[in-house]
């Protein structure tokens, strides 16, 4: 009889809890059985650890073989666990005996049938939960180029089950894979660029506002006036990801199999299609995972015909976008994503569209185009920061207007007003509560006067009435005011206005 006990790591929503990989060989009837609450893909690895183990040379012991992943009540998936369950089943039969204590590393690779590791998905939100583990993690080669992204945590790549047995038994010296986070070139391939946008030099602005203080916005105009085209240039005026930003992203990106190393430390930029589901919006399904709001955690979440999605869609969307999170309940289990985005949202003035055009006449009701703008309910609205209308520019003028300014022109100024705001507070604008908007938001006598006046006229909320100085905030940090003036209040103001 032999028992091995080996170290291995479940994932649940974006933490990694560790699990205990214990293989009981026995006398008795041959059998092979796996407890601990797993699903189907970790009990077929029965077959696949049984094939991989005799293709590497080994004999597969004819004995009562017991798998226990503890903790029990821990629901497990994946096949992931199929490297610790081979090399358990090796050493509890006296297969292999290691000369290197086996609590000094975590396992996680799946078995292909001929002893190959294959790629795992989560290998980096896994390393990032583990950097307070002394222990070293031993990947397939292929997803230990994400791991190894996150410093502090040593990686062991490796290509199948006889090279770890190697490793084990001394056989073969392997050094850890090195870290990735400074051999990365961070190249920006998209091409959008601000200055191919004519005109519209009062919506740059507001989106350069929005940018810098990270504010949430609705751009509002006719079909083809440029909403769409200034979204999606929205992420070339934003910063890099600092590094826990960009690991803490990229570990979402790798929980839904999706991480790509080209996009390391970019801001995401995520645009779900109108007809997307609440689960697809918000994450979920029966093993949850991380939906359209958290894979733009720490980016831009773009919702273009924005009333188009369901109204259960967005109405979902009022939780995350004041607690910057968000939670989902199974009956199984709960999980929490981060969802800390920023919102850009667009919209056409009817269902037509044609309302306002200088040209086109618009045909609709006015209950038509009530019940249209009317899917975003006010709590929605009252958590959106600004609202811009967006002129429609006339072709004779595009011919005539020069070439506006350029992205990296914009990208600086909002680099320099969000270090203001690090200096001051150590967070940006968006971020601040209540209580931190009293003490570092100073208003001069005119614009405490002139911001009673423009609550009272137009019935802000509590919530609105703050968030309209955060963003008169931002106004006064890109002019480098230490202050806010009654100018920076009537600016902030202007994207109050709805519809």
């Amino acid at each position: 009889m032999g028992l091995a006990k080996l170290h291995a790591r479940a994932l649940r929503g974006v933490s990694a809890p560790e699990v205990v990989v214990e293989v009981h060989v026995a006398n008795g009837l041959p059998s092979f059985s796996i407890v601990g609450l797993p699903d189907i893909e970790v009990k077929e690895s029965r077959d696949r650890v049984r094939s991989a183990i005799q293709m590497s040379g080994f004999d597969f012991p004819a004995r009562r073989i017991t798998v226990n992943l503890a903790p029990a009540d821990l629901p497990k998936d994946s096949g992931r666990y199929d490297l610790a369950i081979a090399l358990g089943v090796l050493i509890a039969s006296g297969l292999i005996k290691c000369k290197i204590d086996i609590n000094q590393f975590e396992f996680a690779g799946e078995l292909a049938l001929d002893g190959a590791l294959r790629h795992i998905h989560g290998s980096l939100a896994i390393a990032y939960n583990a950097t307070k583990s002394d222990r070293a993690f031993i990947l397939p080669k292929s997803s230990a180029i994400e791991a190894s992204l996150v410093d502090g945590v040593r990686i062991f790549a490796v290509e199948n089950l006889n090279q770890v047995v190697r490793l084990l038994t001394k056989e073969e010296d392997l050094e850890p894979y090195f870290n990735l986070n400074t051999n990365i070139d961070i190249l920006d391939e998209d091409g959008l660029d601000f200055s191919q946008v004519k005109g519209q030099i009062g919506v740059k602005r507001a989106i350069e506002i929005a940018a810098s203080g990270r504010h949430s916005i609705l751009m509002v105009g006719n079909p083809g006036c440029g909403k769409s085209m200034l979204a999606k240039r929205m992420g070339g005026i934003l910063p890099l990801l600092s590094m826990d930003e960009a690991i803490e992203t990229a570990s979402l990106y790798s929980l839904s199999n999706s991480f790509k190393l080209s996009q390391w430390r970019k801001v995401p930029f995520r645009q779900p299609h109108h007809s997307s589901s609440s689960v697809a919006v918000v994450g979920g399904g029966s093993n949850p995972k991380p939906g359209e709001i958290s894979l733009a955690h720490n980016g831009v979440l773009f919702l273009d015909e924005v009333p188009e999605f369901d109204r259960k869609v967005l109405e979902v969307l009022r939780e995350p976008l004041e607690t910057k999170k968000i939670n989902i309940a199974r009956a199984s289990q709960k999980v929490e994503f981060p969802a800390d985005f920023q919102l850009i949202a667009a919209m056409n003035p009817c269902p037509c569209g044609n309302k306002g055009h200088p040209q086109n006449i618009c045909r609709c009701t006015p209950e038509q185009v009530f019940r249209y703008t009317g899917k975003l309910s006010a709590p929605l609205l009252d958590r959106i920061d600004m609202v811009v209308q967006i002129p429609q520019v006339k072709p004779e003028d595009l011919q005539l207007m020069p070439t506006g300014e350029s992205t990296k022109e914009i990208k600086d100024r909002v680099i320099l007003a969000r270090k203001l705001q690090l200096q001051r507070q150590n967070k940006l604008n968006y971020e601040l509560n209540n209580q931190e908007i009293e003490e570092y938001c100073e208003l001069d006598t005119k614009a405490k006067t002139l911001l009673v006046q423009i609550s009272d006229k137009m019935g802000l909320s509590a919530r609105s009435y703050y968030r309209l100085i955060r963003v008169a905030r931002t106004v006064a940090d890109l002019v480098g005011k230490d202050y806010i003036t009654s100018e920076h209040i009537a600016q902030s103001a202007q994207y109050k206005r709805i519809f």
